[in-house]
């Protein structure tokens, strides 16, 4: 299937590595100009030599920290600069610390809640002018399928992400009518840094090895294995393209069946 994106311009949040790294990659593999961002200037500028090493699109990157208060004014200039406006918006972000509703201070709260929600909610209002202007646009959301079902010691999160499924669904409905869709994609256990440093967690309040916990995960899991991040990048790259066009407002689960719920 051709995506449709070959030269349209998009920025991926958080993509030095994990999922957004991945997203980036099959961006750009489809043909798109993509930004990558991220804290590790190093780690980007060899992401976009990968990258451009492939030959298929381009790669740029920009480095800008969610939580640091001048992260969307870095961005929204780079965005001008590099991209010179946008077609494709992915935004992602680090997960908080695992824990309970308990370890949830104050301070904690609110500084996720401006790295998670406050920047990416600020930021795609800043670059929506361009979108409706030329009557396209793909806003992709990445947050957790604890969205739809809470995930045991993250509490932080489960907290948080909902909060941006609200946004992402209203926002649907507002700039459909310009050809723009908004849509939340949710991972489920995708083997990244991330699910192993949430495995070695689960291992040290439990008592038992990681490999035991890896073990017990996949077998909960209908597909009886971790998902990989190009399975979760080959489906936000489609909810991107110009085929996805109908589709808005939605939350896409890429989990093997994880989820509970209907």
């Amino acid at each position: 299937m051709d995506l449709g994106i070959a030269g349209k311009r998009a920025l991926v949040l958080a993509s030095s590595r994990g999922l957004g790294r991945g997203i980036a990659v099959a961006l750009a593999r489809e043909g798109a100009h993509v930004l990558l961002c991220g804290r590790s200037a190093e780690t980007l500028a060899a992401n976009c030599a990968a990258i451009n090493a492939e030959d298929f699109g381009r790669a740029d990157w920009v480095q800008a920290d969610l939580g640091e208060e001048n992260f969307v004014e870095t961005v929204v200039s780079s965005v001008g600069e590099k991209l010179g406006g946008i077609d494709i918006l992915v935004n992602n972000s680090g997960g908080p610390t695992p824990g309970s509703t308990e370890d949830m201070s104050e301070e904690k709260l609110l500084a996720y809640f401006q790295s998670m929600v406050l920047r990416l909610i600020t930021l795609t209002n800043r670059l929506l002018p361009g979108m409706k202007e030329q009557r396209w646009g793909r806003i992709l959301t990445v947050a957790s399928s604890g969205v739809i079902e809470p995930i045991s010691g993250l509490a932080l999160s489960n907290t948080l992400r909902p909060a941006l499924a609200g946004w992402s669904k209203t926002l649907a409905t507002e700039v459909a009518q310009y050809g723009i869709t908004s849509n939340m994609l949710l991972p489920g256990s995708i083997f990244t840094d991330r699910l192993k440093s949430l495995d070695a967690a689960a291992a040290e309040r439990s008592g038992r090895s990681v490999d035991d916990v890896k073990a017990a995960s996949e077998k909960a899991i209908p597909a009886r294995r971790y998902g990989t991040v190009e399975e979760f990048a080959a489906t936000a790259a489609f909810l991107c393209s110009g085929p996805a066009s109908y589709v808005t407002g939605s939350l896409v689960r890429c989990d093997g069946g994880a989820a509970h719920s209907v």
